[in-house]
């Protein structure tokens, strides 16, 4: 196993990749479908059938993808290439699904806000894919599979921070002194958009694939399905990523409406005035202040409290995943096994998202106390996840002789996208179903605030109990993965000696 070794440089080119991946899927998961409701102008039940029918889009191509991708021969390895070659078209269809090319009419608005999406979302697949599968065989040691994945998502903490907290602060900056909301997005799309186009080409630069198949073994497509989907453990992680990404989505996008319409602004203005981060007289000095006042980060008024908020809000959650993912999730796993570590953890996120019904719209201190308790607990699970689905591709070999790495992420890929379109789907259909107004940017009624509470805790909470129960059927604890792993380095051994 000592060839399974990877270096910190090459974990760290990997974790860009997926850096590049989450400029883009955190914009999705919290800001695109109020971006639809609020800047598009379309209803909250219409921006979610965009996002189901585009994501569901999406999700039947992902296994095209993995079969593809699996089937791909070439010098620089089964998946590497497709990082490369999707990389451009990526970023372009991510600046164009934030443009509005000045369409007034809301059916050609909504025309265009799913195609463009279906776009994004299919080259969104066409490089996820790939790139996760890369990451099930630039190792297969354990350690190295925990390590590399905890890197990457350390990587996406970095991601998560600076969308979710910056976006708001950035679209009001770049949109200038008129309030140009439109073409603060464009710049700011722009601007993730470049750096994920760069990112992306150091990861294809910089890592190896070290696993392949079976040399003897032959291209048979429907055996490969066959078998990767009669895989018990691969069909418990399918149900656990669907319902994962379903409240990933729901939740993301719903606590946007939660922190403009339910939490009072008055109260949030004076809770990040006790943090530093106001200046109503327009007096305030010093080199950290003009930092944060660049970004549009110190408020002047009341009605600056919601972006200022909610992005303190996100940054203080990104800021907890970071360190919870560092210091939780590899010490967890190596301690408890994946399978335990995941169940505790997704079980104390359940519950602490459904305590965000519980808080009054002044008690901001309750609100982001859970933020960082929820933040904490869930953060152990995000590398764990895909170092497990990895763990599936090798149960697939080790039972059946045969590798479909591609297949096995892609359907994932599937569950995820899927996931991603009905929480999408479900958070507007629930703010359409309780009165939410589209484009109103003042205040909502008592029972459209009590639907943006309700897809803000108990909901996403039930979901995530049933990923809970998915798991208690997932079957590779911490020995049978010690046990599988040695096998298929010995049989890998014997195939090289060969």
């Amino acid at each position: 196993m000592k060839s399974q070794k990877v270096s910190f440089g090459e974990k760290l080119g990997y974790s860009l990749g997926d850096v590049s991946a989450n400029l883009v899927f955190q914009m999705m998961v919290i800001f695109q479908l109020k971006f639809y409701t609020d800047v598009f102008g379309l209803e909250g039940a219409v921006a979610g059938s965009v996002f189901l029918f585009a994501c569901l889009s999406g999700a039947f191509v992902a296994p095209v993808i993995g079969i593809i991708c699996d089937r791909t021969n070439t010098r620089w390895g089964k998946y590497r290439p497709w990082v490369l070659w999707t990389s451009l078209p990526f970023c372009v269809f991510y600046v164009l699904a934030f443009y509005n090319p000045g369409i007034q009419e809301k059916g050609m608005v909504a025309m265009y806000a799913t195609v463009s999406y279906i776009l994004l979302i299919i080259m969104y697949a066409s490089n996820s894919i790939p790139y996760s599968s890369l990451g099930g065989v630039i190792t297969g040691e354990i350690r190295e599979r925990t390590s590399l994945n905890a890197i990457r998502f350390t990587a996406v903490c970095l991601a998560q921070f600076v969308v979710q907290g910056l976006t708001l602060p950035l679209v009001s900056k770049f949109g200038g002194a008129e309030g140009n909301v439109q073409q603060g997005w464009s710049m700011t799309i722009s601007l993730f958009a470049l750096v994920a186009f760069a990112f992306l080409l150091i990861t294809f630069f910089s890592t190896r694939e070290r696993i392949q198949p079976p040399p003897a073994q032959k291209v048979n497509l429907r055996e490969d399905i066959r078998r990767t989907v009669s895989d018990q453990p691969w069909c418990s992680l399918f149900v656990l990523v669907l319902f994962i990404f379903i409240t990933i989505s729901l939740w993301g996008t719903s606590m946007n409406y939660y922190f403009q319409y339910n939490v009072d602004q008055k109260s949030l203005y004076d809770f990040i005035g006790t943090l530093g981060l106001t200046d109503a007289e327009g007096e305030a000095t010093g080199f950290w202040y003009s930092v944060l006042d660049s970004f549009d980060l110190i408020a002047h008024q009341p009605s600056d409290a919601y972006s200022i908020g909610f992005s303190l809000f996100n940054m203080l959650g990104a800021l907890v995943q970071f360190l919870g993912i560092i210091l939780l999730s590899q010490f967890l796993a190596n301690k408890y096994g994946k399978k335990h570590t995941f169940i505790v953890c997704l079980f104390l996120t359940a519950l602490f998202t459904a305590m965000f019904y519980m808080p009054s719209p002044v008690d901001i201190s309750f609100i982001f106390g859970l933020c960082l308790l929820k933040s904490l607990v869930y953060a152990p699970t995000i590398p764990l996840l895909w170092a497990m689905i990895g763990d599936v591709a090798d149960h697939v070999e080790y039972i059946n002789h045969r590798r479909a790495t591609g297949f096995c992420f892609s359907g994932m890929s599937f569950a995820l996208l899927a996931g991603l379109g009905i929480g999408g789907a479900l958070a507007g259909a629930v703010l359409s179903c309780f009165g939410y107004v589209s484009g109103q940017n003042d205040v909502q009624s008592p029972t459209a605030i009590e639907g943006i509470r309700l897809v803000s805790s108990i909901i996403p909470a039930i979901l995530f109990g049933i990923g809970i129960i998915a798991l208690l059927f997932y079957p590779i604890s911490k020995s049978y993965n010690k046990k599988m792993q040695s096998v298929l380095a010995a049989r890998r051994q014997k195939m090289i000696v060969k």
